[in-house]
C-alpha cells in the first residue's frame, strides 16, 4: 500500500485527537468518521503482512478515538 495513504491516516488522527483537546466533540466525530472510511480503503487495497499489521494498530486507536467521542457527546 502506498505510504501516502497512511500519510494522511496520519494526520485525520492527529486532527481527531486535537480537536477532542479542544472539546470540538461533533467535529471530532465527523473527522473520526472520514479516518474509519480511509482506513477501510487502505485495508480493501492491502494485501502485504505489513499492512495488515498496520491496519489493525489504526483500527484500535480508531476505536479508542471512537469510545472517547461518544462518551464525551
Amino acid at each position: 500500500m502506498n505510504n501516502n495513504a497512511f500519510e494522511i491516516l496520519k494526520k485525520d488522527i492527529q486532527e481527531v485527537i486535537d480537536l477532542l483537546a479542544n472539546k470540538q466533540f461533533t467535529e471530532a466525530n465527523f473527522k473520526l468518521a472520514d479516518a474509519s472510511e480511509l482506513l477501510d480503503e487502505i485495508l480493501d487495497l492491502s494485501a502485504d503482512d505489513e499492512d495488515l499489521i498496520e491496519i489493525s494498530r489504526y483500527q484500535v486507536l480508531l476505536n479508542q478515538l471512537q469510545q472517547k467521542v461518544n462518551n464525551s457527546i
